[in-house]
């Protein structure tokens, strides 16, 4: 169920990387979170928790419509643009396919 996010990353600055998705994972206002995030909070708050927890250097995370950004101490490598992307892109899949 859910279908995985398809998404272009950029990075700004060497410790900000931007996510842009193809479909809205917040309202138009945004919201901004730092680790320890409640995940019961929303969909946002869920998001930047699994971030967090998938990288314990992302010391920010803020999403807005269909863009999250993070912050990230020590800078952006590209294994770890791929695993926080492969993060924000299985947001919404709720059952994984198994292999036969």
């Amino acid at each position: 169920m859910g279908q995985p996010i398809q998404l272009l990353s950029t990075t700004v600055l060497g410790d900000v990387a931007m996510f842009d998705t193809d479909r809205s994972v917040t309202g138009q206002d945004g919201a901004a979170f730092t680790p320890g995030a409640d995940p019961a909070a929303g969909f946002p708050a869920a998001l930047a928790a699994r971030i967090f927890e998938a990288d314990g250097r992302v010391g920010h995370v803020f999403a807005a419509s269909n863009q999250v950004v993070a912050r990230r101490d020590g800078g952006w490598d590209e294994g770890a643009v791929e695993a926080i992307g492969a993060v924000i892109g299985r947001f919404f899949v709720f059952y994984e396919e198994t292999p036969a």
